[in-house]
């Protein structure tokens, strides 16, 4: 039976786009939303995700902050014009007060930390019930892998919190890090590695 709370008013199933440079996560995320009745597409990086919302016009977005070189942040206004009420939801590993506060201004409607479960992404969508939380954590758990988000991830973004607080200047970041300015533009100049990766068993 399908899940009315996933469709829209004319039983339309919801379609969402996933934006995120981490495919275990982005996948295990669609096989967990699947099950809640919500078709979601997969984009690795902004070109591709504006290709894709382009042309699925989806209901629902959901960006993660870093991709690759380039910051999820970018994505929110041309998707925000593409449709005026498609739901854009921000997620990062490591949430700071400035990104989500530049994430709002931007036009994005939710902010959530990484890694976002489906209960917590169904409640920013406005589409959780009370009777489906014990159900929604039970998928999770079931689904996704133990991961630890690296380190450098953790210190790109915190960087990127730093920057923020400071309009993106770098030896206002610099001193606010406690670091020497040049070591603050050659970690900038760095790519992080993947978002998350497996736990040794």
């Amino acid at each position: 039976m399908t899940d009315t709370t996933s469709t829209t008013t004319s039983g339309r199933r919801l379609v969402g786009l996933l934006v995120d440079d981490d495919a275990l996560y982005a996948s295990t995320l669609q096989r967990v939303l699947a099950r809640r009745w919500l078709s979601t597409h997969i984009a690795s990086d902004g070109p591709g995700a504006l290709h894709l919302a382009r042309q699925l016009r989806p209901d629902f977005a959901l960006i993660d902050l870093k991709l690759g070189e380039d910051s999820g942040l970018e994505l929110i206004t041309p998707l925000r014009q593409l449709r005026a009420d498609m739901r854009i939801l921000l997620v990062t590993g490591y949430a700071s007060v400035a990104t989500a506060v530049e994430s709002i201004k931007r036009g994005a409607d939710d902010y959530l930390p990484k890694p976002a479960s489906a209960q917590m992404i169904l409640r920013a969508l406005g589409l959780e019930s009370a009777s489906d939380h014990a159900s929604d954590q039970a998928d999770v758990a079931a689904d996704t892998p133990a991961t630890m988000i690296p380190l450098h991830r953790l210190e790109w973004e915190h960087i990127q919190q730093a920057l923020a607080e400071t309009d993106g200047n770098i030896s206002a970041a610099a001193r606010l890090l406690g670091m020497h300015r040049r070591s603050l533009q050659r970690k900038l100049g760095k790519r992080p590695g993947p978002e998350r990766k497996p736990l040794d068993d």
